[in-house]
């Protein structure tokens, strides 16, 4: 469909890659490439934490099918890769944690051991990150979110050299059916026109939230890379223009301040998704990564507490006073020894 190819080659263009590849869904182009890149035998290094779904399939389905994975840091990845490794998966940021990974690292490790580079710049957009100039092989969106920008419509797109871009039409997108309709591909390349502007915006209000909240009795820690105490500031100021519109909070008192503090919320929408023009929020351990067992969870950081932000276009003050009357509540419905 000619509106389909549209979308691949404006996000192929936009990640500064040669082909792309657009399917239904996020998960649709997650699955598309490893179904067809990875065979029975191979090795996944994981840098983590990965969205839920993704997190699932490495452990769930993909071993199925004689495929491995195991979580890494950096560190580690060179071992790995000596040992036989096939592919480094990788999100920059992550979710719901928003850690940084070093992508020059990650290529050039995998380039000098022949395996491959993947990963999901879906927090990022390539307004902030572009992957592929740093030596990443495939780019991976989750179109529904930023790329979207709007929260009415579905997709995601694959973008990276040729020869794997051919391979994973042929055969994971063509035999697993996650085509992407001409309607969405209409909507997805509106999104793209103004995907700066609201980055911009968005990039700005998330600062905003972020120094504020980090002065916050009731918060225990703030997940932001623009902060100079995030242990990936450094890596992030190199590899992206801005630090993204993704925070992650970790409350006073547990899944109970949580849940009070999203219920109170009101002009953040209590939603999974993200990277819509309107601010959003959820709880990750009950939603994005409901399907992760509860230890592995602890391990990659998602906290019963943590809280994950997605911030849109609003006026800057009218977040803060919607976060703060939130904590407020919070703070006047437990006790003081709960928090």
């Amino acid at each position: 469909n000619p509106t389909v190819t549209a979308v691949e080659q404006a996000v192929a263009a936009l990640e500064g890659a040669r082909f792309g590849r657009a399917f239904g869904s996020g998960m649709a182009a997650i699955s598309a490439v490893l179904y067809t890149l990875l065979e029975p035998g191979d090795e996944v290094l994981l840098l983590g934490p990965l969205y839920g779904g993704t997190e699932a399939l490495f452990s769930e389905e993909l071993p199925r099918l004689g495929v491995t994975s195991r979580h890494v840091s950096g560190d580690e990845l060179e071992a790995g890769l000596a040992a036989g490794a096939r592919m480094i998966y990788a999100e920059t940021p992550t979710n719901p944690t928003l850690a940084i990974h070093d992508l020059e690292q990650i290529g050039r490790l995998a380039r000098q051991h022949g395996a491959l580079s993947v990963v999901d710049n879906t927090f990022a957009t390539p307004w902030l990150t572009q992957p592929i100039t740093l030596g990443i092989d495939i780019v991976l969106h989750s179109a529904t979110k930023y790329i979207s920008g709007h929260g009415d419509a579905m997709g995601g797109v694959a973008v990276g050299p040729a020869e794997l871009m051919q391979r994973v039409r042929m055969e994971g997108l063509r035999h697993m059916g996650g085509s992407l309709g001409r309607t969405e591909s209409h909507l997805l390349l509106r999104g793209l026109k103004t995907l700066s502007l609201r980055m911009e915006r968005q990039c700005h209000n998330t600062r905003v939230l972020a120094e504020h909240l980090a002065k916050h009795d009731l918060v225990e820690n703030v997940y932001w890379p623009g902060l100079k105490s995030h242990p990936g500031h450094e890596t992030a100021a190199r590899q992206m223009r801005d630090f993204g519109a993704m925070l992650s909070v970790e409350l006073r008192g547990g899944r109970e301040a949580a849940e009070l503090f999203l219920d109170n919320l009101r002009l953040f929408v209590q939603a999974v998704s993200l990277g819509d023009v309107c601010s959003l929020a959820t709880h990750p351990a009950s939603t994005t990564h409901q399907l992760v067992d509860p230890a592995e969870r602890g391990r990659l950081g998602v906290s019963e507490a943590l809280v994950r932000l997605s911030v849109g276009i609003e006026d800057e003050q009218d977040l803060l006073a919607d976060v703060d009357q939130a904590l407020a509540a919070v703070a006047a419905r437990l006790p003081a020894a709960a928090l």
